[in-house]
């Protein structure tokens, strides 16, 4: 797109209606936009068109894209998923929002998410049931539900995520494109918290590439940031002869894994052996008290959001999720402090896993996709985080991690592969995921609704 562009073989106008045509017929089944601005798209174009005839583009001008919603954006409320909220416009752009925009992205919309982020799924008391393209009748994943979606579908090129125990990588594994969760602190945001990341979701990994040039620039309001580093993140060739690489098939805990996904991982890591990797087996280490005593912090964290609300107000919060927060209200502070110790123990566990290794894979999920209208695969707010065993530790842990497509199930639903890299290796992880873009031998076409 970029090179058409500089060639004048296709303008930023051009496109803009073009995807803008594309959302206004798949919308209506997918739901996965909120504050979609056909009007400014336009106009961002024209002024990107604009730049590109004087010979002043900037570095990804015209290019189409969305930001999920609770990223601000200038001028539009952020519900977080949540009809309890009170809808009031964001004062400025977040720091990935503002990035994007500097560098030209068209900004076609804001993409949908659940109640508070807390659910991997479409589900939202705010905004309509986002839906999975390859089969309408499935669940997008989530948090990053609308983004998931959205880049399925072909709403342009560009599309941001956010992450804190697997809201990139799920939806990515479970619409069949590309995911990065960066390393803790490479793309500033805010606001900032433990574990929470920005990253891009895209249909290749060189696009994804092509964003993190931009969003990875400082911003003095993530106090959580890392130093800026100018890193090639176009440099995407690697030889995969003589990699060591684990494999972790078990998380340890949580959901079994589905016989179709087991087997299509499996042949993922067979390919790898034969290209020249050394492949040995990463044991499972998240164990029952880590993954119970987060589920206890997160509780009682977002108990302190819920629980602050009045009686109408709560009344609004989607039905799961209050139930879920309120199972936090009761909690003793050692409960809820050990909750939380839970993070450093299981980042400990992680990095201990993986250190023999320069990178690990796994599955994304132990299930395919779900029926679209359930909150998880579980669908038990007791027990709400069973299929998050092989992702959340490496939120935990600070390292990179991406989802890419493995192949399908027979029913043609996408299974995502994770890939794993050391602490801070963001750019091996992106290179080794392209690798495998050009290994994976069950390539499909994209969904047509």
């Amino acid at each position: 797109m970029l090179e058409g562009y500089s060639r004048r073989q296709v303008s930023p106008v051009e496109v803009a209606k073009a995807v803008i045509a594309r959302i206004e017929a798949y919308e209506p089944q997918l739901q996965a936009l909120y504050a979609f601005d056909p009007e400014g798209a336009l106009t961002a174009a024209k002024e990107s068109e604009a730049r590109w005839t004087r010979g002043e583009a900037l570095p990804l001008d015209g290019v189409p894209g969305t930001i999920k919603e609770n990223i601000a954006t200038k001028g539009t409320p952020i519900p977080l998923g949540t009809a309890a909220r009170d809808l009031t416009p964001a004062a400025e752009d977040a720091p990935p929002a503002a990035r994007l925009r500097e560098d030209g992205v068209v900004i076609l919309a804001k993409t949908t998410m659940p109640d508070y982020g807390m659910l991997s799924s479409g589900l939202s008391s705010f905004h309509p049931l986002a839906r999975n393209p390859w089969d309408l009748t499935k669940n997008p994943g989530g948090s990053s539900a609308g983004a998931g979606a959205a880049a399925a579908a072909g709403y342009g090129p560009f599309h941001i995520g956010t992450d804190i125990g697997g809201s990139i990588r799920l939806p990515a594994g479970w619409c069949g494109v590309f995911g990065l969760k960066p390393s803790f602190g490479r793309i500033p945001i805010d606001p900032a918290y433990y574990g929470r990341v920005a990253g891009p979701m895209t249909r290749t990994v060189r696009d994804a590439a092509l964003m993190m040039r931009s969003l990875t620039r400082p911003d003095a309001r993530d106090a959580m940031s890392l130093p800026y580093q100018d890193l090639p993140w176009l440099d995407l060739d690697i030889d995969v002869r003589g990699l060591r690489i684990g494999v972790m098939m078990e998380a340890g805990i949580g959901m079994p894994l589905d016989p179709e996904v087991r087997a299509c991982i499996e042949e993922a890591v067979r390919i790898f052996a034969e290209a020249g990797a050394e492949i040995a087996e990463v044991p499972p280490f998240v164990t029952r008290e880590m993954l119970d005593g987060l589920d206890d912090f997160w509780r009682q964290r977002a108990w302190m959001d819920i629980g602050a609300l009045s009686e109408e107000q709560r009344s609004r919060v989607l039905p799961y999720i209050l139930s879920w927060a309120e199972g936090g209200k009761s909690l003793t502070g050692a409960r809820v402090y050990n909750g939380m110790n839970q993070m450093l123990v299981m980042r400990n566990a992680a990095v201990a896993a993986t250190r023999d290794f320069d990178f690990v894979l796994s599955p994304v999920a132990p299930v395919p996709a779900y029926h679209a209208e359930l909150a998880s695969p579980i669908h038990d707010p007791e027990e709400p985080f069973e299929h998050i065993g092989y992702t959340v530790a490496f939120n935990m842990s600070d390292q990179p991690s991406a989802s890419v497509n493995a192949g399908f199930t027979a029913s043609g639903l996408p299974i995502g592969l994770q890939i794993t890299g050391r602490r801070f290796d963001d750019v091996g992880v992106m290179r080794l995921s392209q690798a495998w873009e050009g290994m994976c031998p069950s390539q499909r076409p994209w969904p047509k609704l």
